[in-house]
């Protein structure tokens, strides 16, 4: 009896199976096929079918990652942001600026500091001179320059041959003999300034 109960539940899978397979294929097939037609239409009518799809196909070309790694200069983009923020007529002169900096062996920072600190960036400078840097103001008058690029060009190679190559490097030092009478102001500044551009 047992026998015979497991050849009847036997039975019945297995007829299920036959029944029900076919079916679920030739659904499927149909589908299959119905979706292919509507892309084809879809195609020839060049728009965007917006159903499922079904398939996809791998990428024609492998993607990697290249270990070459690129160095960028920040200089321009530290020395810019500064002299926007302070809306500084400097702005268009940045990498005449850095250019020039190189050139004598300056810090790129040290005469936008020293400009920060006499002229507020060139905002404040004896009319026509473009000396943004305090450079040869005295009692006397005031030495003036055709272009701030002439100024910061004179600037530069006095900060180099009398104060670097005597000796004179950190901003303390350096005031000692641009501006002796400072009480430690200067310095301070000019140091504050360098650090803001970090």
């Amino acid at each position: 009896m047992l026998g015979s109960r497991l050849n009847i539940k036997s039975a019945v899978v297995v007829g299920v199976f036959f029944i029900f397979t076919p079916v679920v294929l030739g659904t499927s097939l149909f589908s299959l096929s119905v979706l292919a037609e509507n892309e084809d239409a879809q195609a020839k009518n060049n728009s965007t079918y917006q159903g499922a799809k079904i398939f996809a196909s791998l990428p024609s070309q492998k993607k990697s990652i290249s270990p070459v790694l690129g160095i960028s200069d920040a200089r321009p983009e530290i020395l810019t942001r500064y002299l926007q923020r302070y809306d500084s007529p400097l702005v268009p002169f940045v990498n005449q600026m850095i250019d020039i900096a190189d050139k004598h062996g300056l810090d790129f920072r040290l005469t936008t500091a020293i400009a920060q600190q006499e002229s507020n960036l060139c905002k404040k400078i004896p009319p026509g001179s473009h000396n943004c840097w305090g450079w040869g103001i005295h009692s006397r008058g005031t030495l003036g320059f055709a272009t701030y690029m002439d100024a910061l060009e004179t600037v530069s190679v006095g900060i180099r041959a009398e104060y670097l190559d005597k000796g004179l490097f950190t901003p303390e030092q350096i005031m000692t003999k641009y501006t002796p009478l400072s009480n430690g102001s200067w310095a301070e500044g000019v140091t504050k300034f360098m650090e803001e551009m970090e």
